[in-house]
């Protein structure tokens, strides 16, 4: 499926979870182009929430092999809040916080920020564990993944 710019079209859910935060934890995404569908997940030993949200996005975009229109359907704030608001300014101030400190997460933050440099993305938030389909089998995904590590 292509659209106007003749990009592949594709829509993505991508979710994370910690047991424990720090502790094991797994991303877990699913990508849909037209009838196809990817899943994908993934864990880390000792790893915190926000790095799992912000895995499941990295690897996600990724994953895709050519540049594509997408949309990115997640739960986490974190993440929202990270693209829509804050990493402008993070950039503008040399990767620090207006607080002048580090930005946490850094390395994915700068690994988020080149991908979607490869693609046009637009962001959804959904309310997570209230059914959406998508959220729902990432929730799962992201699971599975902290069950990978085990």
């Amino acid at each position: 499926m292509t659209g106007v710019s003749d990009m592949p079209i594709v829509e993505m859910w991508t979710d994370g979870a910690c047991k424990g935060n720090p502790g094991l934890g797994g991303w877990g995404a699913l990508l849909k182009s037209g009838e196809h569908a990817k899943e994908l997940f993934g864990g880390e030993k000792l790893t915190t929430n926000n790095r799992m949200e912000l895995t499941a996005v990295v690897e996600a975009l990724r994953a895709l092999k050519q540049p594509s229109a997408v949309t990115v359907h997640t739960d986490s704030s974190y993440v929202m809040n990270g693209m829509k608001t804050w990493i402008a300014g993070w950039k503008r101030n040399g990767w620090t916080t207006s607080a002048k400190k580090p930005v946490k997460n850094v390395d994915l933050w700068q690994a988020l920020d080149a991908e979607v440099g490869r693609h046009q993305v637009s962001w959804v938030w959904v309310k997570g564990h209230a059914g959406d389909p998508g959220n729902e089998r990432a929730d799962q995904l992201a699971n599975d993944g902290v069950d990978s590590v085990r």
